[in-house]
């Protein structure tokens, strides 16, 4: 299944996870995410001479509670609640839906529409999402996306993205450090921008050879882009709603 194919899916998914943010007497904070493919040109190179794009697919995010991300678990096989077609075709409807009302989870969503786009589709060089979530403090973040040039690699953060300070007070900045690349761990990998069961090749969504392997970071004889020179991940409050006494 292409990117685009998998975006299409997105339509029916999009609304069911942004579940309404519990007020508080502080009430909820709104924060604006940015997150940005500013790779350049035919960022991969590959094995055969040419060159290949870096494309970033819909952005899956999550605000939560608990020390740990709750997309998934480090070490552990992909749990099937939808990780695996994130991670393979670019669609994170299953996962948005599976984890939506799961214990600790304040709000899901997912993102498909680039800035200035006039349809949903992965992004390609120089292009963003942006969108808006609403958090408490003592919420956090956690997001992830496919690599879409790939068979099952995802970006995500280690940890829960802190949206506060130990204060209470919103934060803001580059939170690009904090994502790190994850292989799912369902299917074999081939060369990055070049294998022909990947996300922008394959025909069919299980066209590549199954694996069984626990989610981990990834590991490989392949070459991929660091992170900060191809994602950028930002974000600001933009306004504090206070809640009716």
């Amino acid at each position: 299944m292409s990117l685009v194919r998998a975006v299409s899916l997105l339509l029916a998914v999009l609304a069911v996870g942004r579940g309404a943010v519990a007020q508080s007497s502080a009430g909820p904070v709104t924060f604006s995410i940015k997150v940005d493919n500013i790779s350049q040109g035919e960022a991969l190179k590959l094995s055969n001479g040419k060159t290949a794009p870096f494309v970033s697919a819909p952005v899956l995010w999550v605000i939560h509670t608990g020390a740990m991300n709750p997309i998934f678990t480090g070490g552990r096989p992909d749990a099937g609640k939808g990780l695996e077609a994130l991670a393979e075709t670019g669609n994170p409807g299953p996962l948005a839906k599976s984890l939506t009302g799961a214990a600790g989870i304040g709000s899901v969503g997912a993102e498909a529409m680039p800035v200035g786009a006039a349809a949903q589709g992965p992004l390609s060089p120089g292009e963003g999402y942006s969108f808006e979530v609403s958090a408490l403090p003592g919420q956090t973040l956690s997001l992830a996306w496919m690599f879409g040039q790939s068979n099952d690699l995802f970006y995500s953060n280690d940890r829960p993205i802190a949206l506060f300070d130990p204060a209470g007070k919103p934060k803001s900045g580059d939170m690009t450090l904090q994502l790190s690349l994850w292989d799912a761990g369902t299917e074999v990998n081939e060369e990055p921008g070049l294998g022909p069961n990947q996300g922008p090749r394959q025909k069919t969504p299980d066209a590549g050879a199954a694996e069984h392997n626990a989610v981990a970071h990834v590991s490989d004889r392949f070459t991929y882009p660091r992170t900060a020179e191809v994602l950028r991940v930002s974000i600001a409050p933009v306004r504090e709603t206070m809640s009716s006494k």
